[in-house]
């Protein structure tokens, strides 16, 4: 009898496939040790977070390596890696993530990231070829939007720091955030996800509005704090939630 998939069950198969590739990060010894954590994760987190419809799987793994860059969790770092790879990240938009958050989550956390990655992407034959140049093309700058972000920075610190103002404005929003191969919307989306790993929602109006400036629906960004809970913990994610409805509601107006 020759078998029928149909889409429905495609969907099911990826589906299936998924949370065993994102259940394959859980360490063994987890369920040696605590049995009722491991049920947790296969159940809740792989079983049914990660299959969220508000949030793509490449961007649910390509979030998480950004919280766990931030959080400095290096003995995750590299199967998160090779889970981001396998759900559709690019090796250059693994190279952009880290080189971006370097300047959101310190050096020091983007150094250790990427030494993890490195045996990843030596096992996958990922060459320096295949990553994105030190000088690329910048993609345009708003001037518009440039200017009224430099002027309320400029107005509220240049007094107290103007190494920090031009800085911002030379090496962040004048370079970084122009690099091409990481889309701005993602972009967006990692630097939100870091700050709400690192407990700092008071930064987060500026980036949540310039995602969702950037692409970034309202879904996806419920379906952020929603898998974060898992990674950053609940007590963050509920810190951040005021910021996302302020942000959310004033958007709607």
């Amino acid at each position: 009898m020759k078998s029928i998939l149909t889409a429905a069950g495609l969907a099911l198969m990826a589906t299936t496939a998924a949370a065993q590739d994102a259940a394959g990060t859980l360490p063994a010894a987890v369920g040696r040790v605590a049995p009722a954590l491991e049920a947790y994760a296969k159940d809740d987190l792989f079983g049914t977070e990660w299959n969220g419809a508000g949030l793509s799987r490449r961007d649910r793994a390509l979030v998480t390596f950004a919280a766990l860059m931030t959080r400095h969790e290096t003995g995750n770092l590299a199967s998160h890696v090779s889970l981001a790879l396998d759900s559709g990240v690019t090796p250059a938009e693994i190279s952009e993530t880290i080189t971006h958050l370097a300047f959101y989550t310190g050096w020091g956390n983007a150094t250790a990231a990427a030494e993890a990655a490195a045996p990843v992407f030596e096992e996958r034959e990922i060459t320096i070829e295949d990553l994105p140049a030190s000088d690329p093309d910048l993609l345009p700058l708003n001037e518009e939007a440039e200017a009224a972000r430099e002027n309320l920075v400029r107005g509220n610190y240049a007094d107290v720091s103007m190494g920090v103002v031009d800085n911002t404005r030379e090496l962040l929003f004048r370079d970084l955030w122009l690099r091409p191969d990481l889309a701005p919307r993602d972009r967006s989306l990692v630097t939100v996800a870091a700050l709400i790993a690192a407990g700092q929602p008071e930064q987060m109006t500026f980036h949540l509005n310039r995602a969702m400036d950037n692409g970034l629906t309202q879904e996806e960004a419920g379906a952020m704090l929603s898998h974060l809970a898992f990674y950053a913990g609940w007590p963050k994610v509920f810190s951040a939630l005021p910021v996302a409805k302020a942000v959310f509601e004033k958007r709607a107006q």
